[in-house]
């Protein structure tokens, strides 16, 4: 496995990214999305899971628009001021046209096969799931996924293969939302959903405060399968 920094240009800028290769190429690609805390260890964390899985696996620079560069810890308490000031700030529909632009992008690497799924945590996940309603991404896998229920009405338009890792102890996604969301989206033959029942928000966040080992370890196994089906491996 090997990694790489590089731009990737959008219809409307260029987006820094954290890149890691399998040791096989070409591959499938996965567009790993980040939480609120920037391009940090645990998403190049991320990255190399799933490139040790044997996909191509890109970080994406998600502030790039408000702040390029941004890498915060959940453990520091200014930090965390940082990030809910950026994420209550950021575009959606922006960063879900970056998302597609950043797609066709890993589609044209000589490195990529030619399909490309996206994996998201929290804003992350509502990320893939606006972009398995409004965008061609081959699959998408959402942890914990914030405010996807402002967006429920979009759910008749999801039309691409959609997992979602559901944390039932999750502070940020009451078990009220997490009802209506499995109501609304379970139907769809095309949504998987998964539960954790002792699970808090958070907890596939490698250092994090609530990072649990056997919860992620089954969520990433899932999250693998469900890849080597949709994209191939």
């Amino acid at each position: 496995m090997r990694t790489q920094n590089i731009r990737v240009r959008l219809r409307d800028g260029e987006m820094g990214a954290h890149v890691a290769f399998p040791a096989r190429t070409p591959a499938p690609a996965i567009i790993a999305i980040m939480e609120i805390w920037g391009v940090n260890d645990t998403m190049r964390r991320h990255a190399q899971e799933f490139a040790e899985a044997g996909f191509v696996c890109l970080v994406p620079d998600l502030f790039w628009r408000q702040e390029p560069g941004v890498e915060l810890y959940d453990k520091n308490p200014e930090d965390a001021k940082k990030a809910f000031d950026l994420y209550y700030d950021f575009d959606y529909d922006l960063g879900v046209r970056d998302m597609e632009d950043t797609a066709a992008h890993l589609k044209k690497l000589a490195e990529c096969s030619g399909k490309a799924g996206s994996v998201g945590y929290c804003l992350g996940g509502k990320l893939c799931y606006l972009m398995c309603c409004r965008t061609d991404i081959d699959c998408a896998v959402a942890y914990y996924g914030t405010y996807i229920e402002h967006h429920i009405r979009e759910a008749k338009s999801l039309h691409r293969p959609f997992m979602l890792h559901m944390a039932m102890k999750d502070r940020w996604v009451q078990a009220e939302v997490n009802e209506l969301l499995e109501r609304r989206l379970s139907p769809n033959p095309l949504v998987t959903i998964h539960k954790y029942p002792g699970a808090d928000h958070a907890f596939a966040r490698h250092g994090g405060k609530t990072y649990s080992k056997p919860e992620a370890d089954r969520a990433l196994a899932l999250s693998i399968d469900f890849f080597r089906t949709h994209l191939g491996a």
